[in-house]
């Protein structure tokens, strides 16, 4: 009995210990996953935006130091543009004459015209000698018949209607010969006007180019870090400043599949910061991933269920961030408390709301 009771003790108190952790633990452990909150770890960052050349060149000035705060359309940058002045001196020389050029294809076609109108009416001239010289040979041959007329005569009026005939014949060619002078100038005026407007495009395509070589901030930010310095020669694409947009921040975590679910977009966000945990920020969910991370390649068990995360973002109100732009810093890690539950209260530890 001894033996068979020192037994059961070791059993009877693991049984005993199991219950109270059940009891006692079970209900913490329910009420963590049923709460309406749920939390990761995760670090803020914000949106980032390289400043950089379009076109290759020499960097003359930067007018932006790091550190400083710019304004969107700012000028952070500029190039040395004297080679491209050069090259738009020349396109406004070639635009200018092939101005010029088309003027003169155009008084050709008009001059042109002119001769086609010319030889058009002495077609018509030559017309009317010849109706005139056929009715003289008809009176000619009649008169002939009759013997009051020679037939000297008669040949001579026969001949001067084949000179007519002739003269009609070559006047007829050059109206068209004079219509065919007017197509070509009408095709030299065109290609004029194609000349005159590949030059406009150029000179349009590098005041574009210069336009490039002033760097512009494309939205607020601060100045992260100078790349390149002036008197640098950077190819097209070459980074010359990093701006960070403070007013756009947002605090990337992860949460299991099991809480991700629930997490739609919009849902309140308080980020508290290691360096001020006395501080609750708010924000917004603004992105769910729609693919689980850390998924392993096949799901076999309900614990391997577990080790899907969701990638999640909030998003921090831009109008506190404005108000607060000088305390803002990046790459702070934190906790991030999502509440689930909309009508459930927040945690003392995250009570203490920042306010603009």
């Amino acid at each position: 009995m001894k033996k068979e009771l020192k037994l059961w003790v070791p059993v009877a108190l693991v049984a005993a210990l199991a219950a109270w952790a059940f009891v006692n633990w079970g209900p913490f452990s329910q009420r963590d996953k049923t709460d309406g909150f749920a939390k990761g770890n995760g670090r803020i960052e914000a949106t980032e935006v390289d400043v950089a050349t379009k076109v290759p060149g020499r960097i003359s000035e930067i007018t932006a130091q790091e550190g400083e705060f710019v304004k969107a359309g700012q000028v952070l940058a500029r190039m040395d543009t004297r080679s491209m002045q050069a090259q738009r001196e020349e396109a406004v020389a070639r635009q200018q004459q092939a101005a010029a050029a088309l003027a003169g294809a155009r008084a050709e076609v008009t001059l042109r015209e002119s001769d086609q109108l010319a030889a058009q009416a002495l077609v018509g001239q030559r017309e009317s000698d010849l109706d005139a010289a056929r009715r003289r040979l008809a009176r000619s041959e009649t008169l002939a018949n009759e013997g009051a007329s020679s037939r000297q005569e008669l040949d001579d009026d026969r001949a001067r209607v084949n000179g007519t005939l002739a003269a009609l014949a070559a006047a007829r060619a050059q109206v068209r010969a004079a219509q065919a002078a007017v197509n070509a100038t009408r095709t030299q005026v065109l290609s004029a006007q194609a000349n005159e407007k590949a030059a406009a495009a150029t000179i349009a395509r590098i005041d574009a180019e210069l336009a490039d070589t002033v760097l512009i901030a494309p939205r607020a930010g601060r100045v992260q870090y100078r790349v390149a310095q002036p008197g640098e020669v950077l190819g097209a694409g070459g980074k010359v400043l990093n701006l960070v947009d403070l007013a756009d921040v947002y605090m990337t975590f992860f949460l299991p599949e099991t809480v991700a679910g629930r997490v739609g977009l919009g849902a309140e966000v308080r980020v508290v910061l290691d360096a001020v945990p006395q501080y609750a920020i708010p924000a917004r969910v603004s992105y769910v991933a729609s693919t689980a991370q850390f998924t392993p390649k096949t799901v076999e068990t309900a614990s391997e269920r577990q080790k899907l995360m969701f990638r999640v973002k909030a998003r921090i109100d831009r109008k506190l961030l404005e108000a607060h732009l000088q305390q803002v810093k990046t790459g702070l890690p934190g906790v991030a408390w999502v509440r689930l539950d909309p009508k459930a209260p927040w945690p003392a530890e995250v009570a203490a709301k920042v306010t603009p």
